[in-house]
């Protein structure tokens, strides 16, 4: 019996070992980063909103003239049988559509017949457990991410050359993570992540420019119930880095602190009374039987 237990693919109609998966040379989603994706995640055996990002990768697909031979339903099913397969409780499941391989000789995109894919591993965490505690030290870099113009940035994809060399430059300052900006300065997005800020009873996200997250809407929606005023507008650097208290959210990880931007203090240096109370709110719908749907292993 094949051990599904570090991961599971589904390529070409079958089920695999996650050390098993291989797409070929030609691929445009290799050769042209020419593909788009989405994940989500199960809890405790159950996925989280996973409707959501099915919706939101079926658009993308749209809106890159992608189709595959799989419904919605199907989809999910997939989905499902990933994590069943695997055994995993706790699973990051990510879901792929490629351009595929053109006709020989073709550089016609029509030519292509579109790939689909999946995989289920252990769930990811951007940050482990000790910088969560802590808080995370995010570097503003002054790397501009691809702007929407140029790439439709609703659209989930593997376009990350800005991303990786601006992490470098992370990493050279000692920080943890990186956020970009656009071409006035204005704080976007980082790798698999966004970013909030508050000052005083205003929280303010980046609204331009950003991959419109399921956790990012999860928290506007917490967001709601709290006696606070949210703004999705631009955030400058300079009001990023005056904030009382900022945190990343994301799939991979939830709720995230940040405790040094640059490497100064945000607010007092420690996670921020709200971050926390969002954090907890966050990980508590994840016994909400409406946003939930149990796997059967």
């Amino acid at each position: 019996m094949t051990d599904f237990s570090q991961g599971v693919a589904f390529i070409e109609d079958e089920y695999v070992a996650i050390a098993e998966a291989k797409i070929p040379l030609l691929d445009w989603g290799f050769l042209h980063s020419d593909a788009t994706y989405d994940v989500a995640h199960v809890w405790r055996g159950k996925f989280f909103r996973v409707g959501e990002y099915i919706d939101r990768f079926q658009t993308s697909m749209g809106r890159l003239r992608m189709s595959i031979p799989y419904d919605r339903d199907q989809i999910q099913a997939i989905m499902f049988e990933l994590v069943r397969l695997s055994g995993l409780r706790d699973a990051y499941v990510e879901i792929i559509c490629t351009r595929g391989i053109p006709a020989p000789g073709s550089r016609d995109p029509r030519s292509c017949e579109n790939r689909f894919l999946a995989f289920a591993v252990p769930f990811v965490w951007i940050a482990n457990d000790e910088k969560r505690a802590r808080g995370l030290n995010l570097l503003i870099s002054k790397r501009q991410r691809i702007p929407p113009e140029a790439v439709d940035t609703r659209i989930k994809n593997y376009h990350w050359l800005d991303m990786v060399m601006a992490l470098f430059e992370a990493y050279d300052e000692g920080a943890d993570t990186v956020v970009l900006v656009d071409a006035e300065g204005n704080l976007v997005e980082g790798p698999g992540f966004n970013v909030f800020v508050r000052h005083g009873d205003t929280v303010i996200t980046p609204v331009r420019g950003v991959l419109e997250g399921v956790t990012r809407q999860t928290i506007l929606e917490i967001l709601t119930r709290e006696d606070l005023q949210v703004k999705q507008e631009p955030l400058p650097s300079a009001t990023a880095k005056a904030a009382d208290e900022a945190f990343l959210t994301s799939t991979a990880g939830g709720i995230m602190p940040v405790t040094r931007i640059n490497g100064e203090r945000v607010g007092d240096g420690r996670p921020g009374a709200l971050t926390t109370k969002l954090n907890d709110a966050y990980w508590a719908l994840h016994d909400d039987p409406e946003l939930n749907i149990a796997v059967e292993y």
